[in-house]
């Protein structure tokens, strides 16, 4: 589907009717383990890696010292079109120390269909994404990734933790501080003072 025939569906409009169960963070989770030991408990985010959309490991800590924007995206949502604007975030602050990274997701009515060669596929056709993207991940529920489960955790939505829609975006500092969680309908536009000021911060 193109980027054009996007529009929003009944899910976008109904954010807060959605009712998802909370679940603990589990902090005891390691990267790795030797010997049935469990690595020591996580306590940053520098401490976590993901899994690129190209299959490589990326371990957080290569963005140390970087403002970072967590994503969670999906193709077929009528949020996919602030890729444009993630994109352009990524254009006109990555010298100055702005990493973009998105994680799709298709735990919200199925909006993220596609495999992670598809998923890349879409994104450089229709939004010439350059910024990192991210294997396809759950960000809610029991198999959420490590990384999603500390970011909840860190900064909390309204009423409940879990993430409600795509587009959910954590602002992240250049100390790996949370700074800031933002719900699917703020643009990308609408955080560029944070932003800013994040990286002011250097």
């Amino acid at each position: 589907m193109g980027a054009g025939s996007l529009g929003p569906g009944l899910g976008d409009l109904a954010l807060v009717r959605l009712r998802l169960p909370t679940h603990p963070a589990l902090w005891q989770q390691s990267r790795h383990s030797q010997n049935g030991k469990k690595a020591p408990t996580m306590t940053d985010i520098y401490d976590f890696s993901a899994k690129a959309i190209d299959g490589k490991d990326v371990p957080m800590d290569s963005f140390k010292g970087r403002v970072m924007l967590i994503v969670n995206t999906a193709s077929k949502c009528g949020f996919t079109k602030q890729y444009t604007g993630l994109e352009k975030l990524q254009e006109n602050y990555a010298g100055k120390g702005l990493s973009v990274l998105g994680f799709p997701c298709d735990q919200f009515l199925h909006q993220e269909p596609g495999d992670d060669a598809e998923i890349a596929n879409f994104c450089t056709t229709n939004y010439n994404v350059t910024f990192p993207m991210f294997s396809k991940v759950e960000v809610n529920g029991d198999n959420a990734h490590p990384l999603w489960k500390y970011l909840k955790h860190e900064k909390g939505g309204l009423l409940i933790s879990a993430i409600k829609w795509n587009f959910t975006k954590f602002l992240v500092g250049r100390d790996g501080t949370v700074i800031g969680r933002y719900p699917p309908n703020t643009t990308p536009e609408e955080i560029v003072k944070d932003i800013e000021a994040a990286l002011a911060k250097g």
